[in-house]
Formats: structure tokens, C-alpha cells, sequence
């Protein structure tokens, strides 16, 4: 038998297993029964191809060829067509810990889940570990599974493919784009940020000037799932705390799952590895102690289970309300006794064992399915659906701060009012016990007017500082049983703009620190996993003095970072960034879809996909997802003037930047590609929405101007982008997008073009 022969036997074998269910998986995976067609993956000819194209830069080539049945040489020959490099630039390791969701949109839309989980090299537990209790993550990717069909690599597909594919490396070669040039590494933030770092290097106020006792933010680069599994504790490196305690902060949070940090009799499968956990847990403590820097952790609990879980004996007594965002489980619920004695004890262990443990946050609304109420599902369980809300959240943080003070008394449990709803939070209140601390969203029912559209805030914004009339009602029914208070805000940056380190939008951000210090709330989250990294807006919460005005601090934050002769036109960049930034079309659904997110990596679509824009996810062509309550021109008149902030903004501070010297102005100058950064997204947000709209029209005239401007700010985003790492990163979501995928826009844009013009 020749080998050509062996091979085609090999590829028809492969292609034979791929197309049977996945059995080897015992877990369940979400929306594994997907029926919905994925989006095409033009500009590409193929599946393969584009499999090749996105993953050559984060994925080793063995483990692609393995995933397909094809050999390494099979896909550097694939690679080599479009211009790639081969063989393939070493892979970092980062990407299997700090950048599998990247990895998983990617390829989300490409490959079923028996190739997707090779490509990610996870088992199927891990993976539905990742995608139910990652930061709503399978909500992020839609809620369901594209249908794909297997990619089975043959000779006769990867030679169908081939003239195409080398026409659009020649297409890269009149656009003047060589893929994967040199770029500073992604994920080099991490190696900066860990690095040794004295304290004194920023000068901000001591501590105890803030008006507020907790300053508790996120890390910038956690491994959101585990991150105790960790035991080097990536996600809060020395360098990491050091430079978050010069920036005023002094207590940090990281995101954990109970049933991994302790043991229990009566549930064998819960714990696996908690002592090592907890050996790392009380290793943080120690080492965010020497920074003055507490630790709390996020509590969201108890989490639901699988089927499996309560079909054993004596459990289904426990069973609550169905799982309903991914078919998968139902509550633990509450309302039994057993569930809160497990909850008890559970949190009673960890904190005994670890002395120097702050203490909890608690969502006990929303998020993951934890109580039979958390997400609106009570009526579905018998034992909850005759009890009120206000009744079962009030119990569970009772039963969280019961097995907190258990494990130690002196630990603090803050109970945050998300997902409550507004009727039942004074009542709840009542009813949590002493020695808490009730927390809210500052600017949640701050009212808005924009582009003729009235409503109000939710959450995540920078755009409308609180805290809003809700907000002091709460913190007022708190005080009035002698609780302390926190103000849950974003100092850096919200949904409304994530791909970035920080929104320099600083006239802003002191204004919600200055009516935050004169409403007397005593404390402040600074972040959720978003807007986290060390940056000059977390210094105006710090350096903030009580009793003055937004100026002073402003001037002091501006002179620190440019010298005195800087300070008259960082203060007139700001100014224009945040009056930009106050026009922004403001809905919680609109904040979540919009195609912001993404901005110039967003693909334009010939024709439309049928799919509707995911929670900071993919907004695909949604302009009705992306606008929500907007009519379509108001709100593309609205981002135009959030891009017009940040053009006239950029103006002014790239002449701040040439009237610097030396140091400042290499950091300043890195500082204003960011800004740039910004602008070219709501520069895109606004080209795709009018594409769409042109599309619909049927007018290909406007179809390809918008095409031509897109193409042009990709080619610009991808100078900054590989100037940067920290550009198109977010903890939770990892690398929204890499350099590759800008190319790939360059050639989507280009594909788009030529196909109007003839």
C-alpha cells in the first residue's frame, strides 16, 4: 500500500469518527445539541483554512494536526499558502491558562465539541467547568452551540483550497500586511505588572486621607475558574499588589467555587484538591499582607449541579429549580436545611483555616443559578414557591455570614444588593445580620437623555457618574441598622469600553468620587473583573480630599504624570475624552450587545447572518441588538459623538505627548495609542452600523465607502495593536481579538469590496 494511500484510508477513518456523537465525554456539555448554523468563515475558501489562519498563533501545529487527522507538514503546507509563517512560531504556554477563551472564540463557530476540546487540550469536565462557571461564559458565546461539522482534513480539500488561499496572500501583499510580524508579545503585560515595584513610585496620599475605609478592586490578569490552583498564584503576583497598593487600593477580590475549597462527608465529589488550595489561599493572604492589601472572596453559592448529582441517594430532596440559560441542573436548594448546613460548614472550613482572610462579597441575585430565586425560578420548586424573595435571599447571606464568623468572627461579609429587586432590598436588609456591610451599584437609576431617549442606568458606566437617588435610600436603610456601607463602581473602564487598560475619561471618574465622599458611603468596589489594572483613575479615589472640588485632584493626578508644564493640557485631553464619553447611548442590553466590544475586529457581513449579537461576546450584524432601545440614527448619532470625544481628545494630548521629554514622554506616548485605540473602536462602531443600514437599502455605493473606511482603521488598529499588548484584552474574556484577526478584517474588508465593485 503506498502511502498516498494510507493517508486517504487515515483522513476517511478520521472523518468517520468525527461524524458520530461524542461519546467519550461523560459530562454534559451546554448546548451540545446545537442546531443553529454557524456563521460562514469567508474571506477564507474553507474550514481549514480559516481552522489554520486563526489558530496558527496560539495553538502548536501538532496538536491542530491531531484535532483534524492531518499531519504537521499537511497544515504548514496550508499555512505557507497564505502567507504564514513556517514552520510555526513557538506557541506560548500562556495561552492554555490566560487565553483559552480566546481560543474557544475562535474556533467557536468552526469545530463541533469532540475537535474543540483537543484543540484546547481539556478534558469534557474541564471544559463545562469553564463554559458554566467561567464568568457567564457560555452566556458570552450565545447562549448555544453553532452546529459545525467536523473538519476532516483530506489531500483533495487542502488542494481545493489553495489558489484561493494564495490570493489572499496576495491581497496582504498590496495592502502592505506581512501576518505575524513582530509585535510585542501578547500577554507581556503580565511579565511587566509581576515585576519588582517600589511603592514609592507614585506619590498618591497616605491610606488613611481616602474617604473610603475598603478600596477592593479585581487582579487585571486572573485565572477567573481556579485561580487557587495556581500555586505560583499568577493572579496576584508581588509586583501586581505592590502597584495596586500604591494606587490606594487595599483589599483585593479573586473568584472561587466553593465546593473546590472544602470537604464534606456526605458529598465525596466536592473537594478534590482543596488542601491544595487552601495552602495557596493562606500563601496570597501572606503575601497581599506585606502591601497592607486584604483579601476577600467572591461568593456565589451554593452552585447548581448536574442530574447526576441529585439521583443519589438521599439528594433529590434537595433538588430546586431548574438551570434554565443552559438545560444543565437545577439549584441546590435553600429552603433545605441540609443545603444550609453544607454552606455552613463549607464556609466555617475555609475561614477557620485561614486566619488572615478579610472575608466575602455575596451576589446571591443573578449571575450563576445558586438559590431557587437567584435566577427568577422559584415557582418551579416546591419548597420555595410559596416564600418570598425577600425571605430566601435574606436567609442564604444569613446562612453565608453564619459559616464566615463561624471560621472567624473578625471576617467581614459584604452583601451586595445585585439582581434584587428594588421592592424587596430594604426589606432584605432588614432582615441581614449584624455586623455586614450592604453594598449597591452607585450609578444603578442615575436618569439619562440622550439623542432625544430617556431612561436610566443599570450598571457599568462611566458616562453617568452617581451614586443616583436609589443608591443613598439603600445605604440610608444600612446606616439606620448601623451597617456599614460600599458603593460598587468601575473607576477604570465598563462594558460601555473594555478592550483597553483604562477610559481616561478623569473629569468623570472625580466627579463620582467627589458626590460619593459627600453621600458618607464608607466603602467602594472598585471593579468587577473588568477595568482592574493599576491606572490613574484608580489614583483620584486615593488622592480624593473630602470637603474639595474635582480640580485640585485632577491637577495633582496631571502634574505626577506630566510635570507642571503638562498640566493645562492633560487636563484640556481629559475634558474632551469625558465630554465624548457623556454623550454615550446608554442601555444595559445595548452596553452588552453592541458591537463596541470588538470594535475593528468586527467582520462586515454581504448579507445577513441570522444571529443576534451575545453579551459581550459577538456582535455579529445586529444593529438591532447593538442599538436596543434606540432609534437607529440617534443612537449612530450618539457613538459619532463618543468618536468625536475621543478624535478632539487625541488631538490635544498628542500635543501634550510632543511637549514631553525622556521618560514621560515614552509613557505618554505608549498611553496615547491606547487612546487611539479607543477612538478606532467607536470609529468602527459607527462605519458598521451604517454598513448595515446601507445594507439593507441595497445601496452598495454606501456599502463600500463604510467597507473603505473599515479597512482603514483595521490597517491603523493593527499598528497599535501590535505595539501593545494590553489593547484587546479583558480578564474575563481574555484576547477579544489578535493581530490575526485584524488581518483577517483586512481581508473581510477587501473580500467586500471586490464584491460590490463587480
Amino acid at each position: 500500500m503506498t502511502r498516498t494511500m494510507q493517508m486517504t484510508l487515515a483522513s476517511c477513518a478520521m472523518a468517520m469518527i468525527l461524524a458520530m456523537p461524542c461519546k467519550a465525554c461523560k459530562t454534559p456539555l451546554p448546548g451540545a445539541d446545537g442546531k443553529h448554523p454557524a456563521v460562514t468563515y469567508a474571506p477564507f475558501p474553507d474550514a481549514l483554512s480559516a481552522f489554520v489562519w486563526r489558530n496558527w498563533p496560539v495553538v502548536p501545529a501538532e496538536r491542530l494536526a491531531d484535532a483534524i487527522g492531518a499531519s504537521v507538514a499537511d497544515l504548514e503546507a496550508v499555512a505557507r499558502d497564505m502567507g504564514l509563517p513556517v514552520p510555526q512560531p513557538a506557541v506560548s504556554p500562556l495561552w492554555r491558562r490566560k487565553g483559552y477563551i480566546t481560543v474557544v472564540r475562535r474556533n467557536w463557530h468552526l469545530l463541533p465539541y469532540c475537535q474543540l476540546k483537543h484543540v484546547l487540550d481539556m478534558s469534557g469536565k474541564e471544559l463545562a467547568f469553564s463554559l458554566t462557571e467561567d464568568d457567564f461564559l457560555f452566556v458570552k458565546l450565545g447562549n448555544t452551540k453553532p452546529f459545525c461539522s467536523p473538519i476532516a482534513y483530506s489531500a483533495g480539500m487542502a488542494e481545493r483550497g489553495r489558489e484561493r488561499r494564495r490570493a489572499l496572500a496576495r491581497v496582504l501583499a498590496e495592502e502592505g500586511v506581512v501576518p505575524m510580524a513582530p509585535e510585542e508579545p501578547r500577554f507581556s503585560f503580565v511579565k511587566e505588572l509581576s515585576a519588582t515595584f517600589s511603592t514609592d513610585a507614585i506619590n498618591c496620599v497616605p491610606p488613611e486621607s481616602s474617604p473610603f475605609d475598603m478600596r477592593l478592586i479585581f487582579s487585571y490578569f486572573a485565572d477567573y475558574g481556579d485561580p487557587l490552583g495556581d500555586d505560583e498564584i499568577g493572579s496576584y503576583p508581588e509586583g501586581l499588589l505592590a502597584r495596586l497598593a500604591a494606587n490606594g487600593v487595599n483589599a483585593v477580590w479573586l473568584h472561587t467555587v466553593l465546593s473546590t475549597l472544602a470537604r464534606d462527608p456526605k458529598y465525596p465529589e466536592f473537594g478534590e484538591g482543596c488542601e491544595r488550595r487552601i495552602a495557596n489561599l493562606k500563601k496570597l493572604v501572606a503575601r497581599a499582607a506585606k502591601y497592607g492589601v486584604k483579601i476577600y472572596l467572591y461568593m456565589n453559592e451554593p452552585r447548581a449541579q448536574n442530574d447526576s448529582f441529585f439521583e443519589k441517594p438521599g439528594r433529590m430532596e434537595a433538588r430546586g429549580a431548574k438551570r434554565t440559560h443552559d438545560g444543565l441542573g437545577y439549584a441546590r436548594c435553600t429552603s433545605c436545611p441540609e443545603t444550609r448546613r453544607w454552606l455552613r460548614d463549607a464556609l466555617k472550613s475555609v475561614f477557620a483555616q485561614v486566619p488572615g482572610l478579610r472575608g466575602v462579597f455575596t451576589i446571591t441575585m443573578s449571575e450563576n443559578l445558586t438559590n431557587c430565586a437567584s435566577r427568577w425560578g422559584k415557582d418551579t420548586c416546591p419548597r420555595c414557591k410559596d416564600r418570598t424573595v425577600a425571605d430566601i435571599v435574606a436567609e442564604v447571606n444569613r446562612t453565608i455570614s453564619e459559616g464566615v464568623k463561624a471560621g472567624n468572627p473578625d471576617a467581614e461579609v459584604v452583601c451586595w444588593d445585585w439582581g434584587w429587586p428594588m421592592q424587596d432590598r430594604t426589606n432584605i436588609v432588614a432582615h441581614l445580620p449584624a455586623g455586614c456591610r450592604v453594598m449597591t451599584v452607585s450609578e444603578r437609576g442615575v436618569p439619562t437623555d440622550r439623542g432625544g431617549v430617556k431612561s436610566t442606568i443599570n450598571e457599568y458606566s462611566l458616562s453617568a457618574p452617581g451614586p443616583s437617588d436609589a443608591a443613598k435610600e439603600l445605604w440610608a436603610a444600612a446606616k439606620g441598622r448601623g451597617l456599614k456601607t460600599a458603593a460598587k463602581v468601575q473607576a477604570a473602564l465598563t462594558w460601555e469600553m473594555s478592550a483597553v487598560p483604562y477610559v481616561p475619561v478623569m473629569d468623570l471618574v472625580a466627579e463620582h468620587v467627589r458626590n460619593l465622599s459627600e453621600s458618607g458611603v464608607d466603602g467602594v468596589m472598585l471593579s468587577w473583573s473588568l477595568g482592574s489594572a493599576p491606572t490613574p483613575n484608580l489614583e483620584i479615589f486615593a488622592d480624593y480630599r473630602m470637603g474639595e472640588g474635582t480640580g485640585p485632584v485632577l491637577d495633582r493626578l496631571a502634574e505626577r504624570l506630566y510635570g507642571k508644564g503638562g498640566v493645562a493640557a492633560a487636563r484640556a485631553a481629559w475634558s474632551a475624552y469625558s465630554a465624548g464619553f457623556r454623550e454615550y447611548p446608554f442601555y444595559i442590553s445595548s452596553v452588552y450587545a453592541g458591537n463596541h466590544t470588538v470594535g475593528p475586529a468586527n467582520p462586515l457581513y454581504l448579507k445577513p447572518t441570522g444571529w443576534s449579537a451575545s453579551m459581550v461576546g459577538y456582535p455579529y450584524d445586529d444593529l438591532k441588538g447593538w442599538r436596543s432601545i434606540y432609534p437607529e440614527d440617534a443612537w449612530i448619532g450618539q457613538m459619532a459623538k463618543v468618536r468625536d470625544g475621543f478624535i478632539a481628545g487625541n488631538e490635544k494630548f498628542s500635543r501634550l505627548v510632543e511637549s514631553l521629554s525622556g521618560e514621560k514622554r515614552a509613557a505618554a506616548a505608549r498611553e496615547l495609542g491606547v487612546f487611539r485605540a479607543i477612538e478606532n473602536h467607536f470609529r468602527s462602531v459607527v462605519d458598521q452600523a451604517r454598513f448595515v443600514q446601507a445594507r439593507e437599502k441595497g445601496d452598495k455605493a454606501e456599502m463600500i465607502s463604510c467597507a473603505r473606511r473599515e479597512l482603514a482603521t483595521a490597517k491603523a488598529h493593527l499598528a497599535l495593536l501590535r505595539a501593545d499588548s494590553r489593547i484587546g484584552y479583558e480578564c474575563s474574556n481574555h484576547y477579544y481579538y489578535l493581530p490575526q484577526d485584524l488581518i483577517e478584517k483586512i481581508l473581510n474588508c477587501r473580500d467586500v469590496i471586490d464584491s460590490l465593485s463587480h
